[in-house]
């Protein structure tokens, strides 16, 4: 689980861009919205195939 706790001065905005960053860089929301639906596993070879 990430966190990002706020630096001194440091405004909300700032801070949310910083976690963003991070999902972003690990993966996380990628992997969250391909989970978002149960995907049959005939679907999941045709898009590994299509490259999506």
């Amino acid at each position: 689980m990430l966190e990002v706790k706020p630096r001194q001065n440091e405004t909300i905005d700032r801070t949310l861009r910083r976690l963003k960053k991070k999902m972003d860089k690990e993966g996380t929301l990628k992997e969250y919205r391909n989970r978002r639906y149960y995907e049959k596993p005939s679907e999941q070879r045709k898009n590994q195939r299509r490259g999506m």
